[in-house]
């Protein structure tokens, strides 16, 4: 397999190729996971992040030369994901993290990724959104009262922004669209309060976009452009990240908990325009793109600089993701199937 100067493979054959990139710690994660003082937990890991984040969570230890217990926690839906996480070295624990009960058997640990979340089917599922969102949460903080807690948010905390200023930023009001980012503000509210009253140190990370091969925005724009399918352009800007670089930030936050949270953006440093990111696509899949609709001037977006300072830069830039998302489709790579709808500007997920 070719390799770019940087490192970076040019083409990425299948998905263990695949997971294994997306779950490759960077030199900073290894650093910060080599300082942690006992075992990891990670609340969500069947999801999509969850298993290379879990992954690379162990593999970082290995790196460091630190023996711990990495615990992979979710119902595992699918049980697939159980047995692949298993099979790398990581102790998997089945378990609804919205029950208190079921909770409170988990045993303690000093060092907390909380992944868990509901976003799509929340239209038409509000009181199971709430509950997942933002009272889980709450119980989750009482149960890991002396452990350091990492969190994902997301962008949708957010309001649209002007796409010229470049993203929010932390410091920025959040004045969320639609019910789903209502919750997601109520689950920081939540997780900031317990930071305050139990002294949890904390960091609050909100990720706006991963990037896998198998789903994210590109893929999404480019499944689009394949399949000859008209692109809205209403949406006509997005972030996105590579998931192994978001991945690898998480892991670095433990290195900047603090009470009350730090809050820090996890984005991709480009503010992308869906016209043009569909327009390479079709230059290498050798399609014309279809549009409708016209490029609004404000969209979903959030500036990742803080974030880059706290927890380190991103590893692959968004040609090689573009190229890599490219070849993978040609080749009949695999998708999720799971579309971001990241055109959605009414906040109805």
């Amino acid at each position: 397999m070719e390799q770019s100067e940087a490192g970076l493979p040019q083409s990425i054959a299948d998905v263990d190729r695949l997971d294994a990139l997306l779950s490759e710690p960077s030199p900073r994660a290894i650093e910060v996971v080599a300082q942690l003082d006992g075992d990891l937990m990670l609340l969500g890991a069947g999801g999509k992040m969850g298993p290379t984040l879990t992954w690379m969570a162990r593999r970082a230890s290995d790196a460091a030369g630190v023996k711990r217990r990495v615990i992979g926690v979710s119902r595992f839906g699918k049980a697939a994901h159980e047995s692949w996480l298993q099979a790398r070295g990581i102790e998997t624990i089945r378990c609804d993290v919205a029950d208190e009960a079921q909770l409170e058997r988990l045993p303690d640990v000093p060092n907390v990724v909380f992944m868990t979340g509901m976003k799509f089917g929340a239209t038409g599922n509000e009181p199971q959104t709430w509950m997942t969102n933002v009272f889980a949460p709450g119980i989750a903080c009482r149960k890991f009262a002396r452990s350091r807690i990492v969190a994902f948010s997301t962008g949708n905390v957010y309001p649209l922004t002007p796409v010229s200023r470049g993203g929010s930023v932390e410091s920025d009001a959040l004045r969320p669209v639609g019910e789903y980012a209502m919750t997601a503000v109520g689950r920081e509210r939540i997780l900031a309060h317990f930071s305050q009253s139990l002294g949890i140190a904390m960091a609050i990370l909100r990720l706006n976009y991963a990037q896998d091969l198998r789903y994210g925005v590109l893929s999404d724009i480019a499944r689009a452009v394949w399949e000859e399918r008209p692109i809205d352009l209403t949406m006509g800007h997005f972030n996105a990240l590579w998931q192994g670089d978001a991945n690898a930030m998480a892991l670095a936050a433990f290195d900047r908990v603090a009470t009350p949270p730090r809050v820090a953006n996890l984005a991709g440093p480009v503010v992308l325009s869906v016209r043009h990111v569909a327009e390479q696509f079709g230059r290498l899949l050798d399609k014309l793109p279809e549009f409708t609709g016209r490029e609004a001037a404000d969209a979903l977006l959030s500036n990742g600089t803080l974030g880059y300072e706290l927890c380190g830069r991103p590893r692959v830039a968004v040609d090689e993701m573009i190229a890599w998302i490219a070849d993978w489709i040609r080749r009949g790579g695999t998708s999720l199937g799971k579309p971001t709808h990241f055109e959605v500007r009414n906040g109805t997920y």
